[in-house]
């Protein structure tokens, strides 16, 4: 493999491993703070340990997250100097912004969170994980800013002088409408994940405390009665009971919930990014869909293929299952919109037409694009059509895992203590977390051959002075430092979650601010 290759290899495995702790981290400090508020407004001691169990959680997810994000700062320098040196003026901004306001916010208020338990008030002790949520979602902010900057570059002007692009205006780099409805669908995407794991941590458990099988109606609704009659009459200090149950009953519930919210917005956000992506980058559309000769625009409309078997380089179908004018609709909002195919659009792109005649960036580096000698703009069709189904189809099928749960813990019943609910629940985190890393190939693969959409081409954007010899070293290397990393990372997860629920103070004792709460790690 020469050095673009490798190159793409490299990046492409380090930011896909980096991506499976992103959207665990940017949604489950948001579901651990509100844990936390809960027990500070109710005092009801299920929902602190419920914040200490699933706050460890985080800290793990957390730590890893960074320590594989390091790696893709160092890699724009090493492997990418050509594309650093071009849209660095660009790219650098929202990457500064991101370093600068957002990581130091979010690690410093996460520092002073964990070993503020028993040091700061409970106030300020619950403002902090809120603002460290807030820090973490901030960085997505602006890495999605960067990235959608080289799916569709806006804000910026070509200087034939130093043969690179500048900002002209950050405003639009951090309005462009690829951000403006990636940014939502990355969020909720990321919600569907750690939502995803808080409901099947919580329903293992709940299985493994239904020893007995589902429990009857009757003696759930009367157990319920008399611990509540046991702790409206505790006139002298009672016997603390375990509400193991009912606190992994509230997760599981809350986090089925919230799977299948946050699987409403990603319909709605995904359809609307799909209409800019047909607007912005029609290619990308037309690889999703493996439309090779332009369809609708007639009265007939386009249509969507849910499932297709085609030859080996994608060219030409074998068999297909599609429903009539659905990408139409998809692609334009109209049931007969035209939806350009992969033909016309790398005959056009070949004559050396703009992907966007009213982008300036392009525009202006029209000229060199034929100097690159790039001789296909198209993008592997069987990965884009395959990695953009997968993506769709492993989060509903996790939405239906929740639908699941959730009918099984109505009225007071629990999930069957079974060998196969136990695998459903391993499987249930796992579908939503490679939808993200399918999304994300998706996003990054469908660009091809693109760095930056219709300005520079991947291949001019690998440093020079890289050698096979040395991608292929740190290749190999960085593969073996993350499949390490990802057994630390999953024996720390199973260890901790076998654990369960960790025992806190009774709620009696916890009367006042100076109060002493321990929380180790």
């Amino acid at each position: 493999m020469d050095q673009v290759t490798l190159a793409r290899w490299q990046f492409g495995i380090t930011t896909v491993y980096h991506w499976f702790f992103v959207p665990i981290t940017l949604a489950l400090g948001f579901i651990v703070a509100i844990f936390q508020t809960l027990w500070y407004r109710t005092r009801d001691d299920k929902y602190l340990r419920l914040t200490k169990f699933y706050g460890k959680l985080f800290l793990i997810n957390f730590a890893m997250g960074v320590v594989t994000g390091i790696v893709q700062e160092f890699q724009f320098g090493m492997n990418w100097s050509e594309y650093s040196r071009f849209v660095g003026d660009i790219f650098g901004a929202p990457l500064a912004f991101e370093a600068l306001l957002a990581f130091f916010l979010e690690s410093t208020f996460l520092g002073l969170w964990i070993f503020g338990w028993d040091r700061l008030p409970q106030r300020l002790h619950l403002m902090c994980i809120w603002l460290a949520a807030i820090g973490t979602n901030l960085s997505a902010i602006f890495i999605l800013a960067a990235n959608s900057f080289m799916q569709n570059p806006q804000g910026a002007i070509y200087n034939p002088v130093t043969d690179r692009a500048e900002m002209a205006d950050f405003g639009a780099v951090l309005t462009n409408p690829v951000l403006l409805w990636s940014l939502p669908h990355t969020l909720l995407a990321s919600w569907l994940t750690a939502a995803a794991l808080v409901a099947a941590v919580s329903g293992w458990h709940l299985a493994k405390l239904n020893r007995a099988g589902v429990p009857d109606v009757a003696e759930a609704k009367a157990a319920a009665a008399a611990e509540a009659v046991e702790a409206s009459t505790a006139a002298q200090p009672a016997k603390k009971t375990d509400n193991s149950v009912a606190a992994h009953r509230f997760a599981a519930t809350f986090a089925a919930i919230a799977m299948m919210v946050s699987g409403v917005g990603l319909l709605i956000t995904g359809d609307e990014a799909g209409k800019i992506m047909t607007q912005v980058q029609p290619m990308k559309m037309a690889a999703a869909e493996a439309l090779w000769e332009t369809a609708g625009g007639d009265g007939s409309g386009a249509p969507f293929s849910i499932f297709t078997i085609g030859t080996l380089d994608g060219s030409r179908p074998i068999l297909q299952i599609e429903i009539p004018n659905l990408l139409s609709f998809l692609a334009t909002g109209t049931w007969d919109g035209k939806v350009q195919g992969i033909n016309e659009l790398q005959e056009a792109y070949s004559q050396g037409q703009l992907v966007d005649p009213s982008n300036k960036l392009q525009q202006a580096y029209a000229e060199h694009m034929r100097a690159w000698g790039v001789e296909t703009h198209t993008p592997i069709i069987p990965v884009t059509y395959w990695s953009f189904r997968l993506m769709i189809g492993l989060g509903m099928a996790a939405i239906g895992v929740a639908l699941l749960l959730l009918w099984f813990l109505r009225k007071g019943g629990l999930p069957p203590n079974t060998k196969w609910w136990t695998w459903l629940m391993v499987l249930m985190p796992l579908g939503p977390l490679f939808a993200n890393s399918f999304g994300w190939i998706f996003t990054e693969m469908g660009r091809q051959p693109w760095l930056v959409t219709g300005v520079l081409p991947t291949m001019a954007g690998v440093s020079p002075g890289v050698t096979v010899l040395e991608l292929w070293i740190t290749l190999i290397g960085y593969t073996l430092v993350y499949g390490a990393l990802a057994v630390v990372e999953v024996g720390l997860m199973l260890k901790y979650i076998r654990l369960g629920l960790p025992q806190v103070e009774p709620v009696t004792q916890i009367t006042d601010e100076n109060d002493v709460l321990s929380f180790a790690y």
